[in-house]
């Protein structure tokens, strides 16, 4: 009964011994414990804050990111325009050049076709002439093989170019 009513005496010795146990504990584990609680406090404001900061970076570099991605969309789209317009410049200069090629061909094809076919004609001509001579040589060696004739042909023939 003696702890549900105690006496003075059992007071005293609580009293000095928790007093004991908080001096000692005062001296030589308060201030480690303490000293150990605000070193973890200390660390944990810091990797909150280190945490704050990544996340600053990060929105940063996502902005970043998103900014560059857009930088090289528009580069990317003016390349590609400016290879179209190449494209469409070389195409347009190959289509000159053919479609000058192709009228340089066919002049040559046509001064040809009149060169061949001078040289045809001009052929034609010389070979009609040899087979005239040739025909009139016949009739006439024919025509002249008397003497008589061969002389009335002379004599027709001096007279024609004295009419002349």
């Amino acid at each position: 009964m003696e702890l549900i009513s105690p006496g003075i005496g059992l007071m005293f010795w609580m009293v000095l011994a928790f007093s004991a146990v908080v001096f000692i504990l005062g001296k030589y584990a308060w201030k480690p414990i303490m000293a150990s609680i605000k070193e973890r406090e200390k660390s944990i404001e810091d990797a909150l804050s280190a945490a704050e900061r990544a996340k600053e970076e990060m929105k940063s570099l996502i902005f970043s990111n998103e900014k560059m991605k857009k930088e090289a969309i528009a580069e990317r789209d003016a390349l590609l325009t400016e290879a179209r317009k190449i494209r469409d410049s070389i195409i347009e200069e190959a289509r000159v050049k053919a479609k000058e090629e192709y009228v340089k061909i066919v002049e040559n094809a046509k001064e040809s076709i009149n060169y061949e076919k001078l040289a045809a004609i001009t052929d034609l001509k010389n070979q009609i002439a040899q087979l005239s001579i040739e025909i009139a040589e016949k009739i006439l060696k024919q025509e002249l093989s008397p003497e008589t004739k061969q002389q009335e042909y002379i004599k027709k023939l001096v007279e024609e170019i004295n009419i002349n």
